[in-house]
């Protein structure tokens, strides 16, 4: 009789945190370029991991990213216009796109010693976008400040993340309920990990339920953002 092999998680390797601590002490091309095979081995690993919580997301999620791999972002730092010059990242990241247009909001993942987090949202909203969903805020915010307030929302995330406005936007009373929202130039959350959290066998399971718990947020503004005040598709 055949045994039964258990199926091992994948998960992130101590092993590809270390090489993040070592690239950021010697962050520069000679240092890279003497552990370019080590640098490919520990991210093949991030890839792996990557694959698998893909395939977790698309489990309650429809996503258009086709691999782990396609969702992992360059080692390499642009420095044209930084004042920071060092060549690499100290982190492992990725992104995930929902599919279609009906579906709006960015997953995403960030591997670092000391700060790593689970984060989606909406980065840069074009200015058309963002009147839309301020326009939203201004005559109604109640829906929002329900998932807002909702027990998973706030034990995974906290509050609602972004840069925001000191001022009023221009178009909006400064005495609007929801002054507070109609601030936000971006619309983030974010969930924290530890590096014991991200190096367990457990850190998959919770990465993806993180995802998971976006989801109300992410109907409620995908619905503002393709839909008109009379919920007909835009």
């Amino acid at each position: 009789m055949a045994k039964h092999i258990k199926q091992q998680v994948p998960i992130i390797p101590a092993s590809s945190v270390a090489f993040l601590k070592l690239l950021k002490k010697n962050n520069d091309r000679d240092w890279f370029a003497k552990h370019k095979d080590e640098f490919i081995i520990e991210q093949s690993y991030i890839e792996t991991f990557a694959d698998a919580l893909l395939a977790e997301l698309n489990t309650h999620d429809v996503i258009e990213t086709p691999s782990g791999k396609k969702s992992l972002h360059r080692i390499y730092r642009d420095t044209r216009f930084s004042n920071n010059k060092t060549p690499y990242k100290s982190n492992w990241s990725g992104s995930f796109r929902r599919a279609t247009k009906q579906r709006r909001g960015g997953y995403y993942f960030h591997i670092e010693a000391g700060n790593s987090f689970i984060a989606g949202g909406f980065w840069s909203p074009n200015p058309e976008d963002l009147k839309r969903i301020r326009d939203d805020f201004a005559y109604d915010s109640k829906p929002l400040r329900k998932i807002l307030k909702s027990k998973s929302f706030v034990s995974t995330f906290g509050t609602l993340q972004g840069e925001q406005l000191k001022t009023t936007p221009k178009g909006f009373d400064a005495e609007s309920e929801a002054i507070d929202l109609l601030r936000y130039k971006q619309f983030l959350v974010i969930r924290k990990f530890t590096d014991k959290e991200v190096l367990s066998d457990t850190f998959l399971k919770e990465a993806n339920q993180t995802f998971k718990n976006m989801r109300p947020f992410f109907d409620y503004m995908s619905e503002v953002l393709t839909t008109d005040v009379n919920g007909i598709e835009i």
